[in-house]
């Protein structure tokens, strides 16, 4: 029995949430989102809830139940409150600025680094070392985080890199003389 799977996702007022041709949607205050259903699970959306049920008793039901309720409860937090994630930039010269639909990094390189900004993501650049991405889409949001990051990732030896905000960056000693 999946303890996820078994509570009900809560609609909060000003959501609408309604399936239609193999998707729920969910339409809120900062905009809509979609997933397609699987075949494995039931839903059903009353009273300002939506319940998952697993369709048979197949192990493969049971898989899908507890991720395809996260999967929506992901949803209704997209277009109620939207999601963040942010960056952090160390290194000497190592820059980030935000032009438009445009992110330049400066990471040491010979050139700059261009970063194309897909729809739907907000990214903010509060002070050059700080990069904010947003959006209401949260595997989008993750996708793009971890697309910048791998343009320069966290070295163990100084520290130099782009790293989450909350990562801790297990440092090696340097060699002994």
């Amino acid at each position: 029995m999946s303890r996820t799977g078994k509570k009900p996702v809560t609609v909060p007022s000003g959501v609408t949430a309604s399936i239609a041709d193999g998707q729920l949607s969910v339409k809120g205050p900062k905009g809509t989102l979609a997933i397609p259903l699987a075949d494995e699970v039931t839903y059903n959306v009353e009273d300002g809830k939506i319940a998952v049920q697993p369709a048979n008793d197949s192990k493969r039901a049971r898989a899908f139940w507890g991720m395809q309720r996260t999967l929506i409860a992901n949803l209704i937090t997209g277009v109620t409150e939207g999601y963040t994630k942010k960056l952090l930039i160390t290194g000497v010269g190592y820059r980030a600025n935000a032009q438009g639909k445009t992110l330049k990094l400066q990471l040491g390189y010979s050139h700059d680094v261009d970063f194309a900004v897909p729809e739907g993501i907000e990214i903010k650049t509060p002070d050059n070392t700080t990069v904010e991405i947003s959006g209401i889409n949260k595997q989008q949001v993750g996708q793009v985080a971890a697309e910048i990051r791998r343009w320069r990732k966290p070295e163990p030896y100084k520290g130099k890199g782009i790293k989450y905000d909350g990562e801790f960056i297990f440092r090696k000693e340097g060699k002994k003389k």
